[in-house]
């Protein structure tokens, strides 16, 4: 398994759970941005800058990305073409995308985009990640990488 994460969007918080978790179980991790992401010096995390456009970075990591390899987002619909290629994905917030909530996830999505291009005002997106979230994500990835290793 190796670890691909949307750089772009993910919180500090998570990415350095993350460093911790590559270097800890020697697992190989790309962040993929289309802007310049500080990583740790490390033989497992590497930094992949792509050019600036909709989508870029998430495209990138589907072509790149072989079945079984874990990919951190919060982008759903990045989720659905992990899960379509047979990948795992998983937010920030320590959710697992599966084949069985995806569609409801980007159902939703669709609906609240279609809300809010009609000029209604719909809330201000999802609250600050707090401990329990950070920790719901750590114990999450915990899981999948020592499945991994199994």
């Amino acid at each position: 398994m190796k670890i691909w994460v949307d750089a772009d969007a993910c919180p500090v918080v998570i990415k350095e759970i993350l460093f911790r978790a590559a270097q800890r179980t020697k697992t190989l991790m790309t962040l993929v941005a289309n802007q310049v992401v500080r990583i740790p010096p490390s033989p497992y995390i590497s930094f992949l800058r792509v050019t600036q456009g909709f989508d870029e970075a998430d495209n990138e990591i589907v072509r790149r990305l072989n079945s079984g390899d874990l990919v951190i987002t919060g982008d759903i619909p990045l989720a659905a073409d992990v899960i379509e290629k047979d990948g795992i994905a998983l937010n920030p917030r320590g959710e697992l995308y599966t084949k069985e909530n995806i569609k409801d996830r980007l159902t939703m999505r669709d609906f609240m985009e279609t809300m809010r291009s009609s000029g209604l005002e719909i809330g201000g997106g999802p609250p600050p990640l707090n401990n329990t979230d950070r920790q719901v994500f750590a114990n999450q990835l915990d899981k999948l990488l020592t499945k991994a290793k199994l």
